[in-house]
């Protein structure tokens, strides 16, 4: 029987939700502390809540302190002394278990129509390049994030390629660029994810793996997509330890047989030739229990670069 995993996920309500179920079927133990409480995405016309601070998560992390954890992994969160924090705690676990892996997802913000804009306070970029990226074991920024981060604009794939190699440089073993909108051989309807993984040989020599994956491009806008995204990449790096092109073709799959399900079910419930609402495209993660607790049939090919 594989050994119990504990990880301790820093990041929005969102973010939390989108992560806790899929992670507890694949067999981990999640303990979730909410950066931001809010009603609903802030994206939306209305919502209500509040953004814990850095004492409080302090606060938190005390009474966290009687578990032992084997996984950190931090989302969104718009504070640079609560991403101090964070920092601290990642530091504080890694003495206390070597072996830890910490997963980063650097929230910032995105591209829209070719133009991208941060979505947090601009002070937290360097909080992310100085104090971040240099703790975390696998990082998972769109293309947008990787420019700001590694300084470099990606305009093809082997400036892409050239940003991981910065960012991996800085610390992290493992770098997916999660989302970008280069050019796919195969059109429009694709977007394209690049990752690259470093791992040690049993001689001692060090090994790079880099993939390409092009996904299919899905005409809605649904809230919790990365956060789900990271959640699998943590879970199945985790199964196939030191096969990132394994564990990606997994991820992207288990998000299609998702996004899937989400899209057929918000297009019965809002009725022929109408337009499902945000409510209506709320990912059906426990509808897909069985695409993420099973190994999911791979539809997405990765290729080895």
């Amino acid at each position: 029987m594989e050994q119990e995993c504990r990880v301790l996920s820093i990041q929005s309500h969102v973010g939390n939700r989108a992560a806790t179920f899929p992670l507890q079927v694949l067999g981990f133990e999640i303990d979730a502390v909410n950066s931001v409480q809010f009603s609903n995405h802030a994206g939306c016309a209305h919502w209500k809540g509040h953004v814990l601070n850095s004492d409080k998560l302090h606060e938190l992390y005390e009474g966290l302190k009687v578990n032992t954890y084997d996984y950190m992994l931090t989302g969104y969160t718009r504070n640079a002394s609560f991403l101090a924090v964070v920092v601290a705690i990642v530091r504080e676990l890694k003495q206390q278990n070597p072996s830890l892996v910490c997963v980063c997802d650097p929230v910032m913000g995105d591209q829209w129509n070719s133009e991208g804009s941060m979505c947090v306070p601009e002070n937290l970029l360097l909080v992310y390049k100085e104090k971040v990226v240099p703790v975390a074991d696998i990082l998972t920024p769109n293309q947008f994030e990787a420019e700001l981060l590694s300084g470099r604009k990606i305009h093809n794939q082997e400036a892409a390629l050239e940003a991981i190699d910065v960012l991996r440089s800085m610390g992290p073993d493992t770098m997916v660029i999660t989302s970008s909108d280069l050019p796919s051989p195969r059109g429009s309807d694709y977007l394209i994810a690049l990752g690259s993984q470093r791992t040690k040989r049993p001689d001692g020599s060090v090994a790079t793996e880099r993939i390409r994956m092009e996904m299919h491009r899905v005409d809605a806008v649904f809230v919790g997509t990365g956060d789900l995204l990271v959640a699998m990449l943590l879970a199945w790096t985790h199964k196939h330890h030191n096969n990132l092109k394994v564990a990606c073709e997994k991820t992207v799959s288990a998000m299609h047989h998702v996004l899937q399900r989400t899209i057929q079910c918000a297009k019965a419930q809002a009725g022929k030739g109408q337009k499902p609402s945000p409510a209506q495209l709320e990912l059906r993660v426990v509808q897909s229990k069985r695409d993420i607790i099973e190994d999911p049939e791979v539809v997405m090919q990765a290729a080895v670069l």
